[in-house]
């Protein structure tokens, strides 16, 4: 007997029946009579690795390019991809079948394809963002060209969640791994490295009428303000990561709009492998000792909120309120757990952060004045972004001030930020071990029912506010602006904001 997901009420904020989906369009539509965007992005991509995490900017080309098996729509619930149902057994098998879809070369994309993603990104030396999660898939059957059957270690009931994760786009079989053959709405045309990138509409795309445009011009503003003057003097139709203190000024302007979410958040992460920091004493001192309000005012002026616990959002049914201020202001506090660890007079350290986003330096600064008033005498080190996820990924910091999101709604899209067991990742604390909170993942995987996982990331919470594998700061409102006339974009819900370019398939020039 197979069940499908939804009859098992899980997850039902963010996903939908795995039914075959119909992808409407006026039929004949075709993209090359949509005009074309001009896209400001915040950095050039440091990495085209499809598997691998390399900020929101990769992500968004990625989501030209390539598909996953599954992904979000722009309302944040989960919806077929390359797979057009998916179903899972009592046992926890899944099952997956497959649409008809091509390669941007026109070859089909097989469940051959499919088998061969999961086996080489779940390779112990991947480095895939979800090689730790998909290490759990123990078998891959491929019983035909259309469906592809996982079984795992134990059941598994945020798989689907790893498959719609755009660090986990389907590339064809054999392919680098920095490949541009995709099978999104979009085609890699020509990059000029550091300076911009070409993408037109791929014609063979699977949703009928998809893309909107006939060409994104995606064009590299590091700096924030210039990004901003870009789309002001209209030399750019969109960009990302609108800074906070120009918000009002987008909102005030007629001729654009502003599309922005609370989801993202800013917190610490640690170097485990030496000491001071592989001691939770000294990393709870640290949470305590930074008066967060302070973020919220210098980097995101005013727009977002102070963040004492794991970033389970307040609307959340997982949120806890006992553990709201778990990591609380507190000076004195501080104090005494440094002289606790054995640091009653405090250490130097060096901070990661990064000078390319100015609400990444701005939270670093007010983490060092803060950390100075307990005897912490901190460094800052603030490359440019990708030298920053090059020293993050290596363990070249102390402690070091990084901006995400979750990989979705769901408590267990925390994992990737707070389970120690997965590999290095500039994401989390580098090589710091969390025995508890992982087996607390695993157990909430592992089950279906919602009470009762309610009842396990409760427990999880408690241990990551004790243990600190990571610290949070402040939640942050996260923009996108644009020309009026740009329709159809959209900034995703919550934690999916990152998410977002999956919706300029849908985009348009009115």
């Amino acid at each position: 007997m197979t069940t499908r997901l939804n009859r098992r009420g899980f997850l039902a904020t963010t996903s939908v029946a795995a039914t075959s989906l119909a992808f409407l369009g006026p039929k004949g539509l075709r993209a090359q009579e949509g005009g074309v965007l001009r896209f400001a992005l915040s950095t050039y991509p440091p990495s085209f690795d499809a598997w691998a995490s390399s900020g929101t900017a990769a992500g968004t080309i990625k989501l030209m390019m390539h598909r996953g098996l599954v992904g979000y729509g722009p309302d944040g619930l989960m919806r077929g991809e390359l797979a057009e149902s998916w179903e899972v057994a009592e046992d926890g098998t899944w099952t997956f079948k497959l649409r008809d879809a091509t390669w941007h070369d026109g070859s089909p994309v097989t469940a051959e394809d499919i088998a061969w993603n999961v086996t080489e990104a779940q390779k112990p030396d991947s480095a895939a963002y979800l090689q730790g999660q998909l290490a759990s898939i123990t078998s891959i059957e491929t019983p035909d060209a259309k469906t592809v059957i996982m079984k795992t270690t134990e059941p598994q009931a945020t798989l689907p969640g790893w498959f719609a994760h755009y660090n986990m786009p389907m590339i064809k079989k054999g392919e680098p791994r920095d490949t541009m053959i995709g099978s999104g709405p979009f085609k890699m045309e020509k990059n000029d490295r550091g300076v911009s990138l070409t993408l037109t509409a791929y014609d063979g795309y699977y949703k009928e009428g998809l893309p909107k445009l006939a060409r994104v011009e995606a064009i590299v503003y590091a700096d924030e303000n210039l990004r901003v003057a870009a789309l002001e003097a209209g030399d750019v139709d969109l960009i990302e990561y609108v800074p906070w203190q120009a918000m009002s000024q987008i909102e005030g302007n007629g001729e654009l709009k502003l599309d922005t979410v609370d989801g993202p958040f800013m917190y610490l992460t640690f170097n485990g492998s030496k000491p001071p920091f592989d001691n939770p004493l000294v990393r709870r001192a640290v949470a305590h000792a930074i008066k967060r309000e302070d973020i919220v005012a210098a980097a995101f002026y005013d727009r977002g909120g102070a963040l004492e616990h794991l970033p389970i959002a307040e609307k959340s049914e997982f949120f806890n309120p006992e553990y709201a201020n778990g990591w609380n202001y507190d000076p004195d506090k501080a104090k005494a757990l440094l002289a606790e660890a054995g640091y009653p007079d405090g250490f130097d350290c060096t901070m990661l952060s990064t000078a390319q986003y100015g609400m990444h330096q701005s939270t670093a600064e007010v983490c060092q004045a803060y950390l100075s008033m307990i005897g912490i005498n901190v460094t800052l080190d603030l490359p440019e972004w990708s030298t920053r996820v090059k020293k993050g990924n290596e363990g070249q910091y102390d402690l070091a001030i990084m901006g995400t999101t979750a990989a979705n709604n769901d408590p267990d899209g925390l994992s990737n930020q707070v389970d120690g067991s997965l590999p290095n990742s500039f994401v989390r604390s580098f090589q710091l071990p969390t025995p508890e909170i992982t087996d607390l993942f695993a157990k909430g995987r592992a089950i279906f029912d919602t009470e009762e996982r309610k009842a396990i990331y409760k427990e999880l919470e408690r241990v990551a506010i004790e243990t600190a594998p990571m610290v949070g700061l402040a939640w942050r409102s996260q923009g996108y602006a644009m020309k009026a006339g740009v329709e159809g974009f959209t900034n995703m819900p919550g934690q999916l904001t990152f998410y977002s370019g999956i919706t300029l398939e849908d985009t348009m020039l009115g």
